[in-house]
């Protein structure tokens, strides 16, 4: 079923700049009565725990960008169509509103290639549901990530950047990290 699987792994340069350190397949595979089951990614985090009823946790709250520390936050999100009728001006402001109104203005670090690269001390879990999205990082890009495809987005500057017609859909699972 996931034949193609895709992995993207984001890194650092020696400079400190973002990298893309892995694309590629997952890195163990297991075959069994024709079902597959790969291992992406492993962090191992003794924080989690599964006790008790569940709580939500974000009722009442406002979206951040960022779980609270020690944390691990789930969403779903979108990237829209870029619209090259908008003015690099108004795009600029779009992004600096949009992560303000997330609590991450501190987020954007270094938005000379895209106004929405951000760097968030989290390591996130990405798969692609619908749609297609580059990711961009300070010294590369991973092109055409489609559905099924996975990224772990490790702390590194970034943004999700849509060429397409049609809103691309994805899921991250972020964890708080160092």
């Amino acid at each position: 079923m996931f034949e193609t699987l895709r992995r993207v792994v984001t890194g650092h340069n020696a400079a400190g700049k973002s990298t893309i350190d892995i694309d590629g397949g997952p890195a163990t595979q297991l075959e069994a009565n024709g079902s597959g089951l790969f291992e992406i990614w492993l962090t191992e985090d003794p924080a989690a725990q599964n006790k008790g009823a569940a709580v939500d946790t974000l009722k009442g709250t406002d979206p951040q960008l960022c779980p609270p520390k020690g944390a691990t936050k789930v969403r779903w999100f979108a990237v829209p169509p870029e619209n090259s009728d908008v003015s690099a001006e108004d795009m600029e402001a779009a992004a600096a509103f949009g992560f303000e109104a997330v609590g991450a203005s501190h987020a954007r670090v270094d938005t000379a290639r895209h106004p929405m690269m951000h760097k968030t001390e989290t390591v996130d879990y990405i798969i692609v549901i619908k749609g297609e999205v580059d990711m961009l990082v300070d010294d590369g890009e991973a092109k055409g990530l489609k559905p099924g495809d996975v990224v772990i987005q490790r702390g590194t500057n970034h943004a999700w950047v849509n060429k397409g017609t049609e809103p691309a859909l994805l899921v991250a699972v972020l964890m708080d990290a160092s």
